[in-house]
């Protein structure tokens, strides 16, 4: 179930008026459709609750829901603890976060509506928008069972081959945080502890060929599942892209926008790459690509790059 075919069809295909995409099968029913048929209207209404606005605008909502639906929050694994990281494999977890087999009237989801302008929008002329991109990301962690927010659906409508707009909806997950968050707040042991379940679960990721180009701690949702025990959820799925495999480089790389405190930084790196040889120099490779990037991102909050690519529509 590795091959791309398994997560590029994933889904049943819709069209809702204008719209086309996909629905999780799971929820292909009447009463969620309907609700769906007028996205805009999901994440601008009085019930909806506007988590982020800026480029794009994300809303917590609750959608109705009917018949025999299996309803399955997020897909939850299982990741052991063993003595090379860098060869760590997991199973499925039973404990999938909700009930399954039971109906129910709404479930609390996550929409988000994109909005591309200027060079990014006339993109997709040619290229899939950021909504298709989001679906295949998320169906991408299902098939590998890397966890993610489970993926219900994604519309969009063009104008003249053209995305004019376009949602991405997954279920939202109950106590989850961005681990910035946890990163900032936790005391020491728990920081800790929670480093050591982030490190395997990257480690897992990794090696089933997920690659997220923006892993940020703000692309990573963290809660406690026990004491001392996390479980960890990857978002903003249309940065993701699947490898047959990650190369070493790329994905000690891969981990220099995670905010991890400076004085827990070697310590993550050991974590994550065990007593592999040349650990010594990967962990070398981080400090520089980190230096490089925190460099990076102090110039553009200088110069006030970010705000004037937005306003250009080119980022």
């Amino acid at each position: 179930m590795k091959d791309k075919s398994a997560y590029k069809t994933f889904g049943v295909p819709v069209t809702l008026g204008a719209f086309k995409g996909r629905v999780h099968p799971d929820y292909d029913n009447p009463d969620f459709l309907r609700a769906l048929s007028d996205c805009r209207a999901l994440v601008s209404g009085p019930s909806a609750r506007v988590l982020f606005e800026k480029r794009n605008r994300v809303a917590a909502v609750s959608i109705p829901v009917s018949g025999p639906t299996i309803i399955t929050p997020a897909v939850m694994i299982s990741v052991p603890a063993v003595s090379g990281p860098l060869s760590a494999t997991a199973t499925a977890d039973p404990r999938i976060a909700g009930a399954a087999g039971a109906a129910s009237s709404a479930i609390d989801a996550v929409v988000k509506e994109f909005r591309a302008s200027g060079f990014k929008k006339i993109k997709t002329l040619l290229a899939s928008g950021k909504a298709v991109k989001a679906w295949h990301g998320a169906a991408a962690c299902l098939v590998r069972k890397v966890p993610t927010p489970l993926p219900l659906a994604y519309l969009e409508r063009r104008e003249c081959g053209i995305v004019a707009e376009s949602y991405f909806v997954a279920s939202r997950v109950d106590g989850a945080l961005e681990i910035r968050n946890l990163l900032r707040t936790l005391p020491p042991d728990d920081l800790s502890r929670l480093l050591a379940a982030l490190a395997r679960f990257l480690v897992f990721a990794h090696n089933q060929g997920i690659l997220h180009l923006d892993l940020s701690d703000g692309n990573v949702l963290g809660r406690s599942s026990s004491p001392g025990a996390y479980d960890f959820f990857l978002i903003d799925t249309n940065r993701i892209r699947v490898r047959r495999k990650v190369p070493l480089l790329g994905r000690v790389r891969n981990l220099v926008r995670l905010g991890v405190p400076p004085a827990y930084q070697d310590d993550f790196l050991r974590l994550y790459l065990g007593d592999r040889p040349g650990a010594r120099a990967l962990r070398l490779w981080y400090r520089l690509n980190k230096q490089g990037y925190t460099g990076f991102v102090a110039f553009k909050k200088a110069l006030r790059l970010k705000r004037l690519a937005e306003r250009l529509g080119i980022q």
